[in-house]
């Protein structure tokens, strides 16, 4: 059996789950009025659920790097998709039971959260344990699904809300949860080979103390607010600053993002042996630049529809590629590393939005000026890829 075969159940595995990740990210956001509505729960309170969904990620992200490797990555991974699968069908019963409907929606959140990080953490490296020969394109690849994931939430929550309306969410809930538990299966029986021989990992502290260690940390924090903040925003910034309906806003705003970078990974994933990966994130970086630029000067709707939606096919390659090029250059790095990357690409996550919702406060909410605002960090990205260019070529 060759290995590309013996090793696929595994990547179908690795595909779900982070399908699953997307489907946590990404369904809540959608009710958000309907549990204004139904729940009576205001918006700065709503606006708490991403909060603790993002902190309990990075809380995990953390944890990570300290106990995966003493427990072991199949137990880890099953849990995840056990939390994920709890958690989301828990949105259709915990709020019901709970002291308050927001309680128990919080309580949903962090639980299918926790399988969010968890997911986050390990995926990647499971996948680069396999011994398949274009590792950078099969990293690529699979970031595609958490894409397509954010699509297929959207569009099959939406069809679903129109055929049956979006009182019977609770239903969709559950419908969503079948797939981590599904694939609770997938990864108790796949193939899974450890990333680094037990003793020869590097160290937290070894990490820290490694310069380029660093440099990839910085790479990780411009890639995940490259992404996260274009994406977080997209649909406000459709509506308020391009004066779109929010329904078709929706599909042409953080929908068309999220199709454009799955097809962009899809590109790097395809085609990737024939392209230097340092060589296409560096101009993923500048057109990425230019993209912010198009959509938060732009004086036609067009335009700036445009912009956001390109965005996605240049940030596309930013965190699988960030990845690749950590994990080739400090090949010893282990889980820890991939936990602290997924750390820093969170906190970048973060950081992202909030500088574009800070500044756009300040120039009067205007969201266009909070876009042209983001050009810092795929500028810093250029700059990180181009400093360790010449390490991961002798790699």
């Amino acid at each position: 059996m060759s290995d590309t075969k013996k090793y696929k159940k595994t990547l179908i595995a690795c595909y779900l789950g982070f399908v699953t990740q997307a489907i946590c990210a990404n369904f809540a956001p959608l009710l958000f009025i309907t549990f204004h509505n139904s729940y009576g729960i205001t918006f700065s309170s709503l606006a708490l659920i991403s909060t603790v969904f993002f902190f309990t990620q990075l809380l995990v992200d953390l944890v990570c790097a300290k106990i995966v490797d003493y427990i072991g990555y199949r137990t880890c991974v099953v849990a995840a998709e056990v939390t994920s699968g709890l958690g989301l069908a828990g949105l259709a019963f915990i709020p019901e039971i709970a002291p308050t409907p927001f309680a128990g929606i919080l309580i949903s959140v962090i639980i299918y959260a926790i399988g969010s990080g968890l997911t986050e953490v390990l995926v990647s490296p499971i996948v680069e344990a396999c011994p398949f020969e274009n590792k950078e394109g099969t990293m690529s690849l699979l970031h595609s699904f958490y894409c397509w994931g954010s699509v297929g939430v959207i569009l099959g929550s939406t069809l679903f809300f129109a055929l049956f309306g979006i009182e019977n969410w609770k239903i969709l809930a559950v419908i969503w949860a079948i797939i981590p538990f599904y694939n609770i299966y997938n990864f108790a029986t796949c193939p899974i080979e450890r990333l680094v021989e037990e003793g020869e990992s590097m160290t937290m502290g070894q990490l820290f103390k490694t310069r380029l260690f660093w440099l990839f940390i910085v790479l990780m924090v411009c890639a995940g607010s490259s992404e996260i903040a274009m994406a977080q925003w997209a649909s406000a910034f459709v509506e308020s600053a391009l004066h779109i309906s929010k329904t078709i806003g929706d599909l042409l705003g953080p929908c068309a993002f999220a199709v454009c970078m799955g097809i962009s990974r899809v590109f790097y994933g395809k085609y990737g042996e024939k392209v230097d990966l340092t060589v296409f994130m560096a101009g993923s970086g500048i057109m990425c630049l230019i993209c912010y630029l198009v959509a938060g000067l732009a004086t036609l709707p067009v335009l700036g529809l445009i912009g956001c939606a390109l965005c996605g096919f240049t940030v596309g390659i930013m965190w699988p590629g960030s990845i690749s090029i950590s994990s080739k250059v400090l090949p010893k790095g282990g889980t820890a590393m991939f936990a602290l990357l997924a750390l820093a690409g969170d906190l970048g996550g973060a950081a992202g939005p909030s500088i574009i919702g800070n500044v756009s406060q300040r120039a009067g909410e205007n969201l266009q000026v909070g876009v042209v605002a983001g050009i810092g960090f795929p500028i810093v990205l250029v700059i990180c890829v181009l400093s360790v260019r010449k390490k991961y070529k002798n790699q």
